[in-house]
């Protein structure tokens, strides 16, 4: 049985779904990423999971199971002790997941207390260990520090210290080096992998950098305007992408030399003006009269596939 499975799950705020249909699962231990570009529905399938999505968001599945329970069938007492422990979230912006009110002690040892029981001392003692396990020097005089008062990259140190400090067996991670300098990204994706091998908790990096999932994921989701259009393990569908949009993000990606990026023409559709068959047809290459249908997420030679005329099938 897989630690998270997820069938058929929409998100919708009004009107047509900003999430349509998403299939996904994700074994413990395991380093899944999410990829695709602004706006393609990664971070809201991710609040759905959480159950952070405020009406008049309506959030619907056929299943959204974690550890064998349906956390759509949980009350919301029920679902709080699984959220925050079992399941947490690291998100895109620290500065605005601290509370600026609150010192980083206080913010970790709320976590400690809710999710462990732990409390005045032992709450001070684990605070610390969590600080340094997150590489925060002078870990036990920053937690009588504001957020305000950290660098960027601290912050999301911080914020990685809060998820983890209720040993979640997946942990959410959403855009975590976004804002940050080329140096302090490599250093807390390099923290982030080396918490999920300690501790063999399941990770789920939401991304658009490329470069960063091939390093670091076993398995890749590839969502374009609310769909997953491509599932399949690395580095086999980044060497051989089946889905023209997956080829084109493979494509706009810089190389030495390069004087023009690649990329394809029009714009993602939006909720409303969203064609009737296939969403990418308008911007594809390959398209055919056939993609006025819409496809179904199928099998593909090294993955699932939502395209009727997949690339790069042929046998090696």
């Amino acid at each position: 049985m897989s630690l998270l499975e997820i069938r058929n799950l929409s998100v919708s705020f009004g009107g047509p779904p900003v999430v349509d249909g998403l299939d996904l699962s994700l074994e413990a231990g395991e380093v899944l990423a999410v990829v695709g570009e602004s706006g393609s529905g990664k971070s809201v399938s991710m609040l759905a999971l959480m159950g952070l999505i405020d009406p008049p968001g309506r959030v619907s599945a056929d299943a959204l199971r974690f550890a064998g329970q349906d956390l759509l069938a949980l009350t919301p007492r029920a679902r709080r002790r699984i959220v925050g422990k079992d399941i947490a979230m690291v998100f895109q912006d620290p500065s605005s997941a601290l509370n600026p009110s609150y010192t980083v002690g206080f913010q970790i040892e709320e976590v400690l207390r809710q999710h462990l029981g732990l409390r005045g001392k032992a709450a001070r003692r684990r605070a610390t260990e969590l600080l340094e396990r997150v590489e925060i020097p002078a870990a036990a005089r920053r937690l009588d520090a504001y957020p305000h008062q950290l660098s960027g990259g601290m912050a999301q140190r911080v914020a990685i210290a809060m998820a983890i400090a209720g040993e979640p067996r997946l942990l959410i991670a959403d855009e975590p080096t976004t804002a940050l300098d080329v140096t302090i990204q490599a250093q807390i994706m390099a923290l982030l992998l080396d918490l999920q091998r300690e501790q063999d908790m399941a990770l789920l990096l939401i991304s658009h950098d490329l470069a960063v999932v091939a390093e670091s994921a076993r398995r890749v989701c590839v969502m374009y305007a609310g769909q997953a259009v491509e599932l399949g393990t690395l580095p086999a569908l980044f060497e051989a992408p089946a889905h023209p949009y997956s080829e084109a993000l493979l494509a706009a990606i810089p190389q030495p030399g390069q004087t023009r990026l690649h990329s394809l023409p029009g714009m993602v559709p939006g909720r409303f003006d969203r064609p009737a068959g296939c969403l990418l047809a308008p911007r594809c290459p390959y398209a055919q009269p056939r993609c006025a249908e819409r496809p179904a997420l199928a099998p593909s030679r090294l993955g699932m596939v939502r395209c009727f005329f997949p690339l790069n099938q042929e046998a090696p």
